[in-house]
Protein backbone atom coordinates (compact mmCIF):
# COMPACT_ATOMS: atom_id res chain seq x y z
CA UNK A 1 0.00 0.00 0.00
CA UNK A 2 1.12 3.49 -0.96
CA UNK A 3 0.23 6.77 0.91
CA UNK A 4 0.14 9.60 -0.54
CA UNK A 5 -0.81 12.99 0.05
CA UNK A 6 -3.33 14.69 -2.70
CA UNK A 7 -4.68 18.13 -3.23
CA UNK A 8 -8.23 17.87 -4.64
CA UNK A 9 -9.93 20.53 -6.83
CA UNK A 10 -13.54 21.09 -6.25
CA UNK A 11 -15.23 19.02 -8.56
CA UNK A 12 -12.87 16.11 -7.80
CA UNK A 13 -13.52 16.21 -4.30
CA UNK A 14 -17.51 15.72 -5.37
CA UNK A 15 -17.25 13.01 -7.59
CA UNK A 16 -15.34 10.83 -4.92
CA UNK A 17 -17.61 12.06 -2.60
CA UNK A 18 -20.25 10.64 -4.81
CA UNK A 19 -18.82 6.91 -5.39
CA UNK A 20 -17.94 6.54 -1.82
CA UNK A 21 -21.77 7.17 -1.27
CA UNK A 22 -23.02 5.08 -4.04
CA UNK A 23 -20.71 2.08 -3.18
CA UNK A 24 -21.05 2.47 0.53
CA UNK A 25 -17.33 2.96 1.11
CA UNK A 26 -15.51 4.31 4.43
CA UNK A 27 -13.08 6.96 3.23
CA UNK A 28 -12.00 8.59 -0.39
CA UNK A 29 -8.84 6.68 0.20
CA UNK A 30 -11.29 3.94 -0.84
CA UNK A 31 -13.40 5.79 -3.17
CA UNK A 32 -10.16 6.70 -5.27
CA UNK A 33 -9.06 2.99 -5.39
CA UNK A 34 -13.06 2.05 -6.48
CA UNK A 35 -12.60 4.73 -9.30
CA UNK A 36 -9.28 3.60 -10.34
CA UNK A 37 -10.79 -0.09 -10.57
CA UNK A 38 -13.63 1.19 -12.48
CA UNK A 39 -11.77 3.13 -15.50
CA UNK A 40 -8.16 2.18 -14.76
CA UNK A 41 -7.92 -0.24 -17.64
CA UNK A 42 -8.37 2.59 -20.23
CA UNK A 43 -5.23 3.67 -19.46
CA UNK A 44 -3.06 0.59 -17.77
CA UNK A 45 -3.61 -2.46 -18.91
CA UNK A 46 -3.79 -4.69 -15.55
CA UNK A 47 -1.68 -7.59 -14.98
CA UNK A 48 -2.09 -11.23 -16.24
CA UNK A 49 -2.56 -14.17 -14.68
CA UNK A 50 0.16 -17.25 -15.21
CA UNK A 51 -2.56 -19.61 -14.91
CA UNK A 52 -4.32 -17.68 -17.67
CA UNK A 53 -1.06 -17.53 -20.11
CA UNK A 54 -1.03 -21.60 -19.55
CA UNK A 55 -4.28 -21.84 -20.89
CA UNK A 56 -4.05 -19.59 -23.32
CA UNK A 57 -0.57 -21.87 -24.86
CA UNK A 58 -2.73 -25.15 -24.07
CA UNK A 59 -5.24 -24.30 -26.31
CA UNK A 60 -2.75 -23.12 -28.83
CA UNK A 61 -0.73 -26.18 -29.01
CA UNK A 62 -3.94 -27.94 -29.08
CA UNK A 63 -5.25 -25.93 -32.01
CA UNK A 64 -2.02 -26.21 -34.07
CA UNK A 65 -1.71 -30.25 -33.17
CA UNK A 66 -5.43 -30.49 -34.97
CA UNK A 67 -4.68 -28.31 -37.31
CA UNK A 68 -1.78 -30.52 -38.80
CA UNK A 69 -4.59 -33.21 -39.73
CA UNK A 70 -5.76 -33.43 -43.53
CA UNK A 71 -8.85 -31.74 -43.85
CA UNK A 72 -9.49 -30.23 -40.32
CA UNK A 73 -11.25 -26.56 -39.77
CA UNK A 74 -12.61 -25.65 -36.64
CA UNK A 75 -15.57 -23.56 -37.64
CA UNK A 76 -15.93 -21.48 -34.84
CA UNK A 77 -14.27 -20.29 -31.61
CA UNK A 78 -16.75 -23.15 -29.19
CA UNK A 79 -16.12 -25.61 -31.76
CA UNK A 80 -12.25 -25.49 -30.72
CA UNK A 81 -13.10 -25.57 -27.36
CA UNK A 82 -15.49 -28.34 -26.91
CA UNK A 83 -13.12 -30.54 -29.12
CA UNK A 84 -10.09 -29.53 -26.49
CA UNK A 85 -12.50 -29.22 -22.97
CA UNK A 86 -13.47 -32.87 -24.34
CA UNK A 87 -10.40 -34.69 -24.06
Amino acid sequence: MVDARVSLNEYTNRVLMVVKAKYGLKDKSEAINKFAEMYGEDEVERKVKPSYLKKLDRIQREYYKQARKPGYRPTSIEELRKEIEGK
